[in-house]
């Protein structure tokens, strides 16, 4: 592939899409649309190295290519407040000084972590849901979907050489638990717009069906509860509010009282409070600090760790060392969550710790437990039969994802899908997609004292085989 000169612009007559992360992987998602001679990123976010890369923490993909060209950078448009698609601004935002734009809620968290970083002073544009306005010469407008967060945002992004579908992570859940549903009569009415092509999101594309609707928990996470003699420990995503209110209700259906047990999950709550997305009809929660004092089979309660993380709450109840609750013989820890690829070993860990405290465990593989954000086979198909567009890119996903995605696309007989990787600018047109060249693309870590430093070649090339 040849690599792009280090001078080129979008022109006026074009749109270039450029991914610096997240294609060809999953995570530290970075997208830049480029027209007449402007640049919009989508999303900014972080990942983690894992038990296999110990020594990277937390990873970011590399800005230079849009760094060197921040003047000409129109603004950070949120889709929606995930880590994968947030977490690099704090980090980052020094680098690029320029607009962030978000829904309520997503602007929520990033002025959070913009002021923990002493970055209080960044203007955040708070947007309400289904709006629409103007970044340089890119039009925005937010369509509302459905995820496994409160306020996930589609991206319609016009431009007078054409328009660009970005799907953000999404699904097709018709009764989500909390927020409102995904705004199907916009999508179906994208047919009508002159987009050239559809940028998809293929976490899921490799597993079949549909994803299923959060709703569908309440039931069998009742079942296990009722079921349970002593304490309930529910780990799952700190960013999954709709989880936390079903556990809420589960809690308050089998007469137990629910807390959350966290920092990352307490703030959650607190923003989903302060963002009207917690139900005010929900029984007032029990302090993290109080839950260990109350009788066993009266507690239910939601904790962070369900990767296995070091610090996390669950992992310092499973070395029995957490200063609010210590669990017993007989209480049930439900893993309520998907195994992240590359995190089984920490996972096994605290399972094996778990288990000889003498915990009864439940999985995603024992019970229904756990219902994915992302769209399936057939969700995928739903929307492209919507949207019908003229060509897909996928994004999202390591290669075998991004491939079963091109797959679906083309089964669904879009015209024209092609997949790229990290760092392809990509010129889209009513004749298809069509690769330009390659721009350099690396990513950063953090150090143990703060500082952002480049992950050197040969651990960087270890880093995308493992993903291949």
């Amino acid at each position: 592939m040849i690599s792009v000169p280090p001078d080129t612009n979008p022109q006026a007559d074009e749109v270039l899409f450029l991914p610096l992360g997240g294609t060809g992987e999953i995570g530290m998602n970075l997208n830049l649309y480029g027209h007449d001679g402007h640049w919009l990123m989508v999303d900014l976010g972080i990942t983690f190295g894992g038990d296999a890369f110990p020594d990277y923490d937390v990873l970011m993909a590399d800005p230079a290519f849009i760094v060197s060209r921040r003047q000409r950078l129109a603004g950070i448009v949120l889709t929606h407040a995930h880590e994968d698609h947030v977490g690099a601004v704090a980090y980052l935002w020094k680098r690029l000084k320029c607009p962030v734009y978000a829904t309520p809620f997503t602007a929520a968290i990033a002025r959070y972590k913009l002021a923990r970083a002493g970055l209080d002073g960044v203007s955040v544009q708070e947007l309400p849901l289904g709006a629409r306005f103007e970044a340089g010469p890119f039009g925005v407008e937010y369509i509302g979907m459905t995820h496994s967060i409160p306020e996930p945002n589609a991206l319609l992004i016009t431009t007078p050489a054409g328009a660009v579908f970005h799907t953000g992570d999404w699904k097709l859940d018709d009764g989500p638990v909390i927020g409102e549903r995904y705004d199907v009569t916009r999508l179906r009415l994208l047919r009508r717009e002159p987009v050239l092509a559809m940028v998809c999101d293929s976490t899921n594309a490799v597993v079949a069906g549909s994803t299923g609707s959060e709703a569908g928990l309440l039931a069998p996470l009742r079942e296990i509860v009722d079921a349970a003699a002593g304490r309930v420990v529910v780990t799952s995503f700190a960013s999954n509010v709709a989880r936390l209110v079903t556990l809420a209700r589960v809690a308050e259906a089998t007469g137990r009282r629910f807390g959350v047990i966290g920092q990352a999950m307490e703030r959650m709550v607190a923003v989903a409070r302060a963002t009207g997305y917690w139900p005010e009809d929900l029984p007032e929660l029990v302090d993290a600090r109080h839950l260990g004092y109350l009788p066993r089979e009266e507690v239910l309660a939601a904790c962070t760790g369900s990767q296995g993380e070091p610090r996390s709450a669950l992992s310092r109840m499973a070395a029995d060392s957490h200063r609010d609750i210590l669990l017993d013989p007989g209480d049930t820890v439900i893993f309520s969550s998907k195994l992240i690829p590359g995190n089984e070993r920490p996972v096994q860990q605290v399972q094996a710790r778990l288990r000889a405290l003498g915990c009864e465990l439940v999985t995603d593989t024992d019970a229904h437990v756990h219902v994915s954000g992302h769209p399936a086979a057939e969700d995928l198909k739903r929307l492209y039969d919507w949207v019908q567009p003229p060509a897909v890119v996928p994004t999202h996903g390591t290669p075998r994802h991004l491939r079963a995605n091109a797959d679906i696309a083309r089964g669904c007989h879009v015209p024209r899908v092609t997949v790229i990787a990290n760092g392809d600018v990509c010129r889209l047109t009513g004749d298809g997609p069509q690769v330009l060249g390659q721009v350099p693309t690396g990513r950063l870590a953090l150090d143990t004292d703060g500082r952002l430093a480049p992950v050197p070649a040969g651990v960087l090339a270890e880093m995308r085989a493992a993903v291949s």
